[in-house]
């Protein structure tokens, strides 16, 4: 055996597995590579827009939740402000009724006061009445009459 033939002759079997390789293995290899590499990239840059997405929707839960907060607050001011307008118009009611019960009562106490004094004139009245019939009834004499006028005086 020839070292020189030998040798080209894996030389020769090299060339035509080198060129085997070239042209059937490596073209799938590096296309699969070219693939996966790709996929890693759009993997990338899908990771980073979800990031991105998960820091708009955190910043839109953080103005969500302070719309939220203003608008609960808003309705706690508006509702203290229901209740003082309310106990302000249950006050006004209660003092104009008030302001009418002692409108009423004193009118009431009026007509009492007027009762009692037509009451008591007739009273009078008839107290003079009979005190004249008394008089009238004896004989005119003036310290008789003047004892009758004082009896009369007791009575009233």
């Amino acid at each position: 055996m020839n070292l020189n033939a030998t040798l080209f002759a894996q030389m020769f079997v090299f060339l035509i597995l080198a060129w085997f390789a070239m042209k059937f293995v490596w073209p799938p290899l590096i296309k699969s590579l070219d693939e996966r590499a790709h996929k890693i990239a759009e993997g990338l840059a899908a990771a980073e827009k979800g990031k991105a997405e998960l820091e708009d929707a955190h910043k839109r839960v953080d103005t969500a939740l302070a719309d939220a907060r203003a608008e609960g607050q808003q309705r706690i001011a508006d509702a203290e402000q229901r209740a003082q307008n309310a106990a302000e118009e249950i006050r006004r009611n209660a003092q104009a009724e008030a302001a009418r019960i002692v409108a009423q009562a004193k009118a009431e106490a009026d007509q009492q006061m007027v009762t009692a004094r037509e009451t008591l004139r007739g009273e009078v009245a008839a107290l003079a009445v009979k005190g004249a019939e008394q008089i009238l009834k004896r004989e005119v004499n003036a310290q008789e009459h003047a004892g009758l006028l004082n009896q009369l005086k007791a009575e009233l």
